[in-house]
């Protein structure tokens, strides 16, 4: 990896490097996801039909789109028994977590005679997209349906793509029925995005949209949303890491590589107080790479965005990891703990050399559904919160009102909404 000495010019680089990769970017590809959503929207079950034979090659239709009992009941007998026990054992660690996330509606009354409070409802449909082709992710499955089934969402449904043969992969169905999915349709790319945005005969419209894609899934989210909710528009995969001399540098590289691997636009990123361990890290790097699969996707990554920044002082580091804002972002020093409080600027944080980026994606609990491109500044991961909707409550009595009418008619009158002045005198001009 090469090894750069930390700047302020080398961050902004470094900076200005990663955005590029953000979904905002690829505006070439907004004119065929445009497309399919126009169809999608006008012809709805005919035109999910003709996008999934044409891209997956499978001849949906109405008797076959929805993933039978049947098939479900056969997906466990393909999954080996020792990733059901590790898919029930993550399960219970997530819905542990996100049961900590849940909030209740509150009311606060005054001898005044007033009660103001907030209402907590969950949303009636939640579409969760799942994606298909090479890669298979049933732990997102489980990342996304679980807070939704926490937040007490009524109907859940995934859509995934199938394969020629029209099946799904076994994982993903047995995460998903695992989790508590309510419908399973055959539906992959910006047409199942349609579908759940808009409503079509077989798939019914929901009120949110949730789970990552590729581009084409990213950037239809990205112009459904207004028609129905999105949870975010994810962009590839990050990771930083700030390590000290007391870090493990195989540990280290070990972490870098389990991010470049997702694909070669993935950023992998550490900042160092040692240009010794930096060297180190290198070193660990290069033996990991020829041993590991996914040799080519990860050198790309790292040729594109990946850095070893060598930082003078521990505050500097601090200080370009809230800059970047990263989805990943672990801590392997000497007081990992300190060096957390200072943070303010990351989707998920990992403390110590035995917290590792893998545990966090699939294990350990929290959600892995992550803000990326520097959205952490202002995004959170995916919570039980995306799956609510808050309404004020607001109680006056009569004599409550009579205290202050006169307070609200001054407020309207300034802004010239006499509706508004007249709304709160009339209440008490007979008087």
């Amino acid at each position: 990896m090469r090894i750069v000495k930390l700047t302020q010019e080398t961050t902004g680089n470094i900076l200005e490097g990663m955005l590029k990769r953000s979904p905002n970017n690829y505006g070439n590809y907004e004119k065929a996801v445009g497309e399919i959503l126009a169809n999608v929207k006008e012809k709805g079950d005919k035109a999910v039909f003709d996008y999934t034979e044409k891209f997956d090659g499978f001849k949906l239709n109405q008797d076959n789109i929805r993933v039978t009992e049947k098939e479900i009941s056969d997906a466990y007998l393909e999954v080996p028994q020792d990733l059901l026990k590790v898919i029930k054992k993550s399960l219970v660690n997530i819905e542990s977590y996100h049961q900590r996330q849940k909030q209740n509606s509150w009311f606060n009354s005054t001898e005044e005679g007033t009660i103001l409070g907030q209402k907590i409802t969950p949303l009636q449909r939640v579409g969760v997209y799942v994606p298909g082709g090479k890669a298979v992710y049933p732990s997102s499955v489980l990342m996304n349906i679980v807070p939704a089934k926490v937040a007490g969402v009524s109907e859940i449904i995934m859509t995934t793509p199938c394969n020629r043969e029209g099946k799904v992969n076994p994982a993903v169905l047995v995460a998903a029925n695992e989790a508590g999915v309510n419908e399973i349709y055959k539906v992959g790319g910006a047409q199942a995005i349609g579908a759940l945005a808009y409503g079509t005969d077989c798939i019914k419209k929901v009120d949110k949209i949730v789970g990552p894609g590729n581009i084409y899934v990213a950037l239809a989210k990205k112009a459904v949303y207004g028609h129905v909710n999105i949870d975010s528009i994810a962009g590839p995969s990050e990771i930083l890491i700030i390590a000290d001399h007391t870090a493990n540098p195989k540990f280290v590289a070990a972490d870098l590589l389990s991010q470049a691997e997702h694909d070669q636009l993935a950023s992998a990123i550490l900042i160092t107080t040692s240009g010794d361990f930096a060297e180190k890290v290198s070193a660990e790097v290069d033996k990991f790479l020829d041993v590991l699969s996914r040799k080519e996707i990860m050198e790309k990554s790292l040729d594109n965005f990946g850095y070893i920044l060598v930082a003078d002082t521990m505050e500097e580091a601090i200080d370009t990891a809230n800059e970047i804002a990263s989805e990943h972002l672990e801590i392997q020093t000497a007081d990992p703990f300190l060096v957390m409080t200072k943070i303010k600027n990351a989707g998920a944080i990992f403390l110590g050399s035995y917290s590792c980026e893998s545990l966090g994606d699939y294990f350990a609990g929290p959600n892995h559904v992550l803000p990326t491109n520097g959205t952490a500044k202002f995004f959170s991961p995916l919570s039980v919160d995306d799956f609510v909707k808050k309404s004020s409550v607001i109680y006056y009595s009569k004599e409550a009102l009579k205290n202050v009418y006169k307070d609200v008619a001054t407020f309207a009158k300034c802004e010239s909404l006499t509706a508004h002045e007249n709304a709160a005198l009339v209440r008490f001009r007979e008087e």
